[in-house]
């Protein structure tokens, strides 16, 4: 498969698509009944493929690899242990498929990679130099711990009743739709937390050990501050207040913990076979990566479009992004 049929690769080593970032047709007036359920039910869309895979994996993660509620009332090493081990086993099986391809194996060379670079080896930026050991340091030592942390005290609210419970059988509407809102509530909440450290001293004290990796690989996805790790995964709280069930929750703190990898592989579309590929969905976060200043959010709800940040890959947007820049006195020489 050709990147040449998808997208240009500039003097600099740059590879980029020829498609622009567009936002799916669900808040505009007047309302696009259809283009609203292509998106919905649509590949890709809003379900397929990644949240139903997530979807699915928390639903076998709930009944077969997480403990009964009865054991979990009461906060014993065994259980919290199994857990950790657990999302170890996720973190290495998810994030190392994507590194043992793409960056081990190199199973595709630089096709479809943003930056024809690979990652560093010896930069004073990471720990030991390297970007790989730097990345897997800070989520195996960080990372981990804190979305177990939520996660163990969230499953153990539930399961002694100091948390509002909604069962399937109950309400499976509600039910149901809970799960459809989870992303967009994550989108929302990721936002927020978003501009919030890139406030220049949040920025600087924290954030910046993520924007680190300029041009990411999979690990770089939770290589991140544990200042960042306790606000990034406190979206979890949302199951403290709204009723729920702790699938719900599951399902939540699994997309918060495996979603940001494909979104971080550097590669815009994974090449299977000699025709097959799939889109890593990657671009806009990695234009946020390499220009810092553009596009927080990501990607369905409308944000940055609203607040002026939102970046398509065109020139238009970049001469735009560089007139904010100017516009603040910062220095305008984006790459």
């Amino acid at each position: 498969m050709d990147d040449k049929a998808y997208g240009i690769r500039d003097r600099k080593g740059f590879w980029r698509p020829f498609r622009r970032i567009e936002y799916p047709p669900v808040f505009v007036w007047p309302a696009e009944p259809r283009g609203i359920l292509e998106w919905l039910f649509g590949y890709p869309g809003y379900l397929y493929p990644w949240n139903v895979f997530y979807a699915a994996l928390a639903v076998l993660v709930w009944f077969f690899a997480t403990p009964s509620l009865a054991e979990m009332r009461s906060f014993s090493p065994g259980w919290i242990f199994f857990i950790f081990v657990r999302n170890l086993a996720l973190i290495f099986l998810f994030f190392g498929a994507f590194h043992l391809r793409l960056y081990i194996r190199k199973a595709q060379g630089t096709d479809f990679k943003y930056n024809a670079k690979w990652l560093d080896t010896s930069s004073p930026r990471f720990l030991f130099g390297n970007q790989t050991v730097d990345n897997m340091i800070w989520t195996l030592g960080s990372a981990l711990p804190v979305w177990t942390a939520y996660e163990v005290l969230t499953l153990w609210l539930f399961a002694n009743g100091y948390i509002p419970f909604v069962g399937f059988d109950q309400h499976p509407i509600y039910f149901v739709l809970l799960l459809l809102f989870i992303p967009l509530f994550r989108e929302l909440h990721f936002y927020v937390v978003h501009r919030l450290i890139h406030w220049p001293p949040l920025y600087h004290s924290v954030h910046k050990l993520h924007h680190n990796n300029v041009n990411p690989g999979p690990w770089s996805c939770l290589a991140m501050h544990p200042i960042e790790h306790l606000l990034y995964f406190s979206g979890i709280l949302l199951h403290w207040v709204v009723p729920s069930h702790p699938l719900h929750a599951l399902y939540h703190i699994i997309h918060a913990g495996l979603t940001p990898a494909p979104g971080h592989t550097g590669f815009d579309r994974i090449v299977i076979g000699d025709r097959s590929s799939f889109d890593t969905e990657s671009y806009a976060h990695y234009l946020h990566h390499r220009y810092f200043e553009c596009n927080y959010a990501d990607g369905t709800v409308p944000l940055d479009k609203w607040f002026g940040t939102f970046h398509d890959g065109s020139e238009e947007a970049h001469r735009a992004m560089i007139g904010r820049r100017a516009a603040k006195g910062a220095p305008a020489d984006a790459q």
